[in-house]
């Protein structure tokens, strides 16, 4: 766990880099995904959460649940650099023979972990189910759910709302990575509207922050909750392609790999050096 703002920055650095080269090496796509939520990732799992590598399966410890399962590749960067498994396991992600597929897999599988995810709309729900059982068997832990924006038009997403809301499931946080884009389209072109007018209207309490501001973060993510009272929902505003000028609000990398020109020229953005080979 680190407050050091400076630090929390050189990490999410590092971790872009590996998601960029990584992606080059084995062709794997969703690229700008997962750098518009690396700064959430790290705030939470460098800063906020209470989260032991050496024990995964502590029963107090938070729960990270990633509903935009397609940002696999820097979840598992995160948790690779946290100390979950060596970096270097992650040169075979999603090749065959290797342990990482390019979604989450089930718990079981890979240590850190907490659900298997990537039919969009089922994180939250399982998120609210961790946060009940938690209360119920009367333990600490909080539960935090990172959702696409895109995802949010999945009507399992709303009802798990209204349960969660209907519960007073406090210890339940959703944080939405807003990068403005689906798939193939502008979020907005499906009428999202104002996303924490409608949290606010779904009975939680909801606030919106630059998903790119670490300090704010990690304030955010940090704040203890309470187990009976309003679930809390964070709308992140963040870019698609964050951290590389030309791959930032370019949706064509959601599914582009980058070339070893490419790696390079963003490591030299980055400010991180790395050796690229094609």
């Amino acid at each position: 766990m680190t407050s050091d703002i400076t630090q929390l920055k050189e990490i999410a650095a590092k971790i872009r880099g590996r998601i960029i080269s990584t992606s080059h090496h084995t062709h794997t796509p969703h690229l700008g995904s997962c750098l518009s939520c690396v700064d959430i990732l790290i705030a939470a799992y460098f800063s906020a959460m209470k989260i032991d590598p050496s024990k995964p399966k502590d029963p107090e410890r938070d729960r990270f649940i990633l509903s935009k399962g397609h940002g696999a590749a820097a979840l598992f960067q995160v948790l690779a650099l946290k100390g979950f498994y060596p970096e270097s396991l992650l040169d075979n992600y999603g090749q065959d023979g290797g342990i990482f597929a390019e979604h989450p897999p089930t718990p079981d599988h890979l240590a850190g972990i907490e659900a298997a995810t990537g039919s969009l709309g089922h994180g939250l729900p399982i998120g609210l189910g961790m946060a009940l059982a938690g209360r119920i068997q009367k333990q600490s832990y909080d539960v935090t759910v990172l959702l696409g924006d895109g995802e949010c038009n999945e009507g399992s997403v709303w009802e798990a709302a209204m349960m969660a809301a209907a519960q007073r499931t406090g210890n339940l946080l959703a944080i939405v990575d807003f990068n403005k884009w689906q798939a193939t389209e502008r979020s907005e072109e499906l009428a999202t509207g104002s996303f924490v007018d409608k949290w606010r209207a779904f009975g939680w309490e909801a606030s919106e922050i630059d998903g790119h501001d670490m300090a704010a973060l990690a304030e955010v993510l940090g704040r203890k909750r309470n187990s009976v009272g309003k679930p809390v929902a964070v709308i992140a505003h963040t870019v698609k392609g964050k951290g590389v000028s030309f791959m930032e609000d370019d949706n064509n990398w959601h599914y582009r790999i980058p070339t070893a020109d490419e790696v390079t020229a963003a490591y030299k953005e980055l400010g991180i050096t790395a050796g690229v080979t094609a």
